[in-house]
């Protein structure tokens, strides 16, 4: 078909872009981090902190430099997904700076700040240098070789708090198992949407699941069930459960058989029986889920979960305000695991359910983005990557709240990590060309006003 032009189009119409209303949404990013930081100081210090002025202008700047890199290289990029990064990135380092005021000795927010800065750092290398997120594909094998190593590396060092997820060098420590998540997510992405249609419409049928044959489907089950294995040995269970979880989600985007949704639940509620009762470690964090009072009751004070519990209870609605409540009680897991007790306690219910859209809207407008894509293999990426913060952040939310026993995640971006920063700056940066790659204008289309007909699309 021929393209037709429109009837007195306007000459200057075109695709909208929408920069100026990200560059708007991060400006209102920066000003409610900044007021929840001078909130703070005026709660505890009845001051404004001296550097609040620094605060801002750092993270304005971080914004900034990002904005401008999504601006010229990613142009069509969603809107949304940049500020409501920024956002949940300043209001982690309000909450930190808040806790870190009840611990002089433990000072976490500068510290954070770095992580911070050399994510939003990563963020705009992922923007400027990675033109087209397919290029990925091709280094699939490559990326699950990359990720089995980084998650049997911690085995060899010291485990912390009970776990064998860090690598520590001097004073510097990462967890390899964050980055390890990218790299399994492309993997998967490339695999399945290579075999997708083997693994639909081959194999045998039991009853209403389409098994694919061994050949196809042992593969991936293989690296899935090593990388589970590995993370087992090292008691980094959230981590499993998550790798489990991507592992499902991406198989039943892959293939739309509902039928793994059901077996993925099975053997999940099967494997979490098997480590739950005989893995003293985990064993004991179940214990404490299905009874959270009991050290009360023992006359041993209150747990971790126990005091988080407390903590929501006291936010109520509306909180008792930043910088008044005293979610410290918590112990040393106040400012990473426990972090969104804070926020409960001191935002109240609303504050909380506004963090939770927030989260959300960001995971929706990754589906949004894969979606809206031609290519498979970008399609399952950016549901992999969305899939792993909606993930995260119920395995925490739900661990902290006393939904599910607890994991020992960091809740995306609020938590105290420098590792798991780092990588949600990655996970939104690919997200972000994701999303220019699908919005941006298909070869034919034409930016003034004329309406085009792909012929392409035609049977």
């Amino acid at each position: 078909m021929t393209a037709t032009t429109a009837d007195a189009p306007p000459p200057d119409l075109r695709l909208p872009k929408r920069r100026g209303v990200e560059l708007l949404l991060l400006v209102g990013a920066v000003l409610i981090s900044v007021y929840g930081y001078a909130a703070v100081g005026l709660a505890r210090n009845d001051a404004v902190p001296p550097d609040v002025a620094g605060y801002g202008a750092g993270l304005g700047l971080l914004a900034l430099l990002a904005h401008l890199a999504v601006r010229f290289r990613a142009p069509y990029a969603d809107p949304l997904l940049l500020p409501i990064a920024v956002l949940l990135n300043g209001l982690g380092l309000v909450l930190i700076y808040r806790l870190d005021l009840e611990t002089p000795k433990d000072q976490a927010a500068p510290t954070q700040l770095i992580w911070s800065t050399l994510g939003v750092a990563l963020f705009i290398a992922v923007v400027v240098f990675l033109r087209d997120h397919r290029v990925l594909q091709r280094y699939a094998y490559l990326s699950v070789a990359a990720a089995l190593v980084l998650m049997i590396v911690p085995i060899f060092f010291p485990a912390v708090n009970g776990a064998k997820i860090w690598i520590r060098v001097g004073g510097l420590s990462f967890q390899p198992g964050e980055f390890a998540k990218i790299l399994l997510a492309v993997f998967f992405a490339a695999y399945l949407a290579a075999n997708r249609t083997a693994l639909a419409h081959t194999g045998r049928r039991i009853w209403k699941l389409q098994l694919p044959t061994g050949r196809v489907l042992g593969p991936i089950v293989a690296i899935w069930l090593l990388s589970v294995g590995v993370l087992v040995l090292e008691r980094d269970l959230g981590t499993s459960l998550l790798f489990f979880g991507l592992f499902v989600i991406m198989l039943y985007v892959a293939t739309g058989r509902t039928g793994w949704i059901a077996v993925g639940l099975l053997l999940a509620a099967v494997g979490a029986y098997v480590v739950g009762s005989f893995e003293p470690h985990v064993h004991s964090r179940v214990q404490d889920w299905l009874d959270p009072f009991a050290s009360i009751d023992a006359g041993r004070g209150p747990s971790q979960l126990a005091q988080s519990l407390f903590a929501f209870a006291a936010g109520g609605m509306l909180g008792t305000g930043l910088g008044l409540g005293h979610s410290i009680l918590i112990g040393f897991a106040a400012k990473s695991d426990f972090i969104l007790a804070t926020a409960g306690e001191e935002l109240g219910l609303t504050g909380l359910t506004a963090v939770f859209l927030l989260y959300a809207l960001l995971v929706a407008r990754g589906y949004r983005a894969g979606l809206a894509l031609r290519d498979p293999f970008g399609r399952l990426l950016s549901i992999g990557l969305a899939s792993i913060l909606a993930l995260q952040v119920f395995v925490i939310a739900g661990g902290v709240m006393g939904l599910i026993p607890l994991t020992g995640m960091a809740m995306p971006f609020l938590a105290q990590g420098g590792s798991s920063v780092v990588t949600n700056w990655i996970i939104v940066a690919l997200l972000i060309r994701v999303s220019d790659q699908a919005r941006r204008p298909r070869p034919g289309h034409v930016e003034t006003g004329v309406i085009a007909t792909m012929a392409e699309d035609e049977p």
